[in-house]
């Protein structure tokens, strides 16, 4: 879910991915006639429209179509969803049809973002069926972070469902060192429906409402209606005075939604997802390495990480949660072969012992733990050490490069360090984006850009080589801190000029200056100097 908005969304409309309803693209299917359901236990059905709340004389005609109450069987997702699509997608608006052509125009991007989704969207759909909400729904992590699980913006909104670290918190998102709930397919997923229900609940059965707020946050979304009320004005979406990005938020999953409901007219396809569940999650009971997940299951380590992407490190969280997903075709030999495994064996021990003048912090760091994992294993009662006693380390079963989508394996991955180690190149692949790119390090269109001295328009060529500055991290990780860009970011950053405060840059954006404090971690009082960069539309509600 997400809050803090995504600047990079008003530079290119999001993607879904492909799945061939009537062309003649191979691996791509025609529709799938009426099947006899007693073969489709295990699919998702299609059920009537969904009712929608209409208290307090708002009107939601924009957004919902009238239904066809017919029951359908699909063979594939994709299909489903294009037959109980229920939102309006309100194609005579400019800023829906700018990102409709953008689509017809990347069929590549939508079958990558489609082989993104192919693990998940059995989950979603059938999570959105049992609260009975519509399953444009469904597309709506395609918006967020074209369904790539390790997606991580510049306002550190991360997961396919992209939360900042607050708001996945209230939703019950765990996040530490081991682990962050907010990239767990299962639990953001929970927590994106909980937060779009009562945000639906909150704006009175208005979905567009409710939509803008989960990206822009609800207190923005209230305030634009209040101000149009004041004035006299619609308080429909189309009429509030919203942030840009917001503005481009909600056209692109109405986009999305068209090309895949009348796919044959854009000449696009969408590949085939089966109606039929992807995993299954595996309660483990305790810590367990991933190396030994991938030999018992017969995966490998990146389709380990790829179901299981909450999981930043080598290991799960030793105080969990202790759930696994497995492919449904595998789950039953890992299950056999993790009952034979004896439990001392899911994790490999070390003992070490504690020299003059080493901290509980460094020898974490050394092995690749946490300090509040160690303190667990050896019952320590704080961070206090003795020099000449021994620990209990966990440490990994395989060198570290093995694991190749751990946090650390992802920051550099596919970036060749220069000469002066200053700077990373990557070189542009077959189908890459600005976008897509940024969404992969962190960082935003606009740097990329700068840093790069082309426009964020620009077509990237296969091998052409970028420049990508990575922030060092706490840990001392290898990387450069990303220099401060000079000038206002328009989307969601401000360069504090001289004479500048808080109040005069709150004022400047129509925002609060508890807003400002908290977005940019800055305490009360605190004096800014020309040249800082503010975040100043983080929009806590959404990222």
């Amino acid at each position: 879910m997400h809050m803090i908005p995504k600047a990079i969304i008003c530079f290119i409309p999001i993607i879904i991915s492909a799945c061939n309803f009537s062309s003649t693209r191979p691996n791509s299917v025609d529709p799938a006639p009426t099947a006899d359901k007693s073969h489709q236990l295990n699919s998702i059905g299609i059920s009537s429209s969904v009712p929608v709340t209409n208290t307090h004389q708002i009107d939601v005609s924009d957004e919902l179509t009238e239904q066809v109450a017919i029951t359908k069987d699909h063979d594939n997702l994709w299909l489903l969803i294009k037959d109980e699509l229920q939102f309006n997608r309100n194609i005579n608006q400019s800023s829906v049809q700018d990102k409709v052509a953008w689509f017809a125009r990347n069929q590549d991007y939508l079958d990558r973002v489609s082989d993104r989704a192919d693990p998940y969207l059995f989950h979603i759909i059938s999570k959105l069926k049992e609260r009975n909400m519509p399953l444009d729904l469904a597309l709506l992590p395609i918006v967020e972070s074209a369904y790539h699980p390790f997606a991580y913006s510049p306002s550190r909104a991360s997961g396919i469902w992209q939360f900042i670290p607050a708001t996945g918190k209230r939703f019950g998102m765990k996040q530490n060192w081991w682990y962050d709930g907010r990239r767990d397919i299962i639990a953001a997923t929970d927590g994106a429906l909980d937060y779009l229900q009562n945000l639906h609940k909150r704006f009175h059965g208005n979905w567009f409402h409710a939509l803008a707020a989960y990206n822009a946050g609800e207190g923005n979304v209230e305030k634009a209606i209040r101000r149009n009320q004041k004035a006299g004005k619609k308080t429909d979406f189309w009429s509030l005075q919203l942030p840009r990005e917001t503005r481009s938020y909600v056209p692109s999953l109405l986009a999305i939604a068209e090309v895949l409901k009348n796919n044959a007219q854009y000449n696009i396809s969408f590949k085939t997802i089966p109606n039929t569940p992807h995993f299954e999650a595996i309660d483990i009971g305790s810590q367990i390495d991933l190396a030994t997940v991938a030999s018992l299951s017969g995966l490998s380590i990146d389709e380990v990480y790829t179901l299981n992407p909450g999981f930043s490190r080598w290991a799960t969280d030793p105080r969990g949660p202790h759930r696994i997903l497995i492919p449904v075709e595998k789950a039953g030999e890992f299950k056999q072969n993790l009952m034979a495994l004896p439990a001392a064996d899911r994790i490999a021990w070390q003992q070490h012992k504690i020299r003059d003048g080493e901290s509980l912090s460094q020898i974490a760091t050394r092995y690749q733990t946490s300090v509040s994992a160690l303190k667990e294993i050896n019952r320590l009662k704080d961070s206090r050490i003795r020099a000449g006693r021994s620990l209990l380390i966990p440490t990994a079963k395989e060198a570290s490069k093995y694991y190749s989508l751990s946090a650390d394996a992802r920051k550099f991955n596919g970036l060749k360090k220069t000469g002066d180690g200053k700077r990373y190149i990557y070189a542009v692949k077959r189908g890459d984006n600005l976008w897509d790119i940024g969404r992969q390090y962190g960082i935003s269109v606009t740097q990329l850009t700068q840093w790069n001295g082309i426009s964020s328009k620009s077509l990237l060529r296969p091998g052409q080589k970028l420049t990508v500055w990575v922030k060092q991290d706490n840990t001392g990780k290898q990387g450069s801190l990303i220099k401060t860009v000079a000038k206002k970011d328009a989307d969601n950053a401000y360069t504090v000029k001289q004479g500048d405060s808080l109040w005069l840059i709150a004022k400047k954006f129509d925002i609060r200056v508890k807003d400002l404090l908290k977005w940019n971690n800055l305490k009360k009082g605190k004096h800014l100097q020309p040249g800082q960069s503010l975040i100043v539309q983080s929009n806590i509600a959404g990222a």
